[in-house]
């Protein structure tokens, strides 16, 4: 098998799962009793991590799903480069929905169905394409394994995804949880939620600490062209050390 958390490690898993018979089905038609698998990435730090997972995936016919934050410091989904990310998901087929932090808003509240309904109306102009699928970010109380749907839309903690199919997640860069193809629900042959994070997965085998640092290093780059490309003052000072 090959090493897990590179992107060498995501295709062996998926074919390690392909090869115990799982086939890949969306939210909306999953069966819990059935070998069927459902990919699932929250993207709570950057969505050009996202593109070579996507890649890996759909080089096999697979599809999944990838959720977007829009209330984040981490990445800007309504920026050119976010924006040409979020189109090539969709052109390599796989769904787009709306990451969402519901921890300040009470399960089932008119407020929660205000907020999810306006970042949902936003996410589909930059997509032009619905959303139909919502994932919290770190869900509060009450949404885990319930059945409220916000706004009318599914989400991915829907007792139907958590309870009555298996559930696995690589938090922290860690199957803290027990490896995928040790889980209960690929030993009995049933449904499996497989909800990874891209930035955990590089090119080349990292500890997460070393996987956060090379990503901020990468965000300080954009962030500094950005700013040159946009303030003459920081541009001249990067043109005077560039001299020195």
């Amino acid at each position: 098998m090959a090493p897990d958390f590179t992107r060498a490690g995501y295709a062996a898993l998926l074919d390690d799962l392909t090869a115990r018979g799982y086939a890949y089905r969306g939210f909306a038609d999953v069966e819990p009793g059935s070998r069927h698998l459902v990919l699932r990435h929250d993207l709570d730090m950057s969505i050009e991590a996202a593109l070579p997972i996507a890649e890996i995936e759909a080089a096999r016919g697979l599809g999944a799903a990838y959720f977007v934050l829009l209330g984040t410091e981490m990445y800007n989904p309504l920026s050119p480069a976010g924006r040409q990310a979020l189109a090539r998901l969709m052109a390599l087929g796989h769904e787009v929905g709306l990451h969402f932090d519901a921890a300040h808003l009470g399960a089932g509240s008119e407020a929660l169905d205000e907020a999810v309904a306006a970042e949902c109306g936003i996410l589909e102009a930059v997509l032009g394409a619905p959303v139909e699928t919502v994932s919290f970010h770190r869900p509060a109380e009450g949404l885990w394994a319930g059945d409220t749907r916000p706004a009318g839309r599914r989400h991915t903690y829907e007792r139907r995804y958590v309870e009555e199919m298996g559930y696995c997640s690589d938090s922290r860069g860690g199957w803290h949880h027990g490896h995928p193809l040790d889980h209960a629900a690929v030993a009995a042959g049933t449904a499996l939620q497989l909800l990874t994070h891209p930035i955990w997965w590089p090119e080349a085998a990292r500890t997460p600490t070393d996987t956060l640092d090379d990503f901020l290093a990468a965000r300080h780059g954009v962030l500094d062209t950005a700013l040159a490309a946009n303030c003459a003052v920081h541009a001249a000072g990067r043109h005077r050390l560039a001299r020195r």
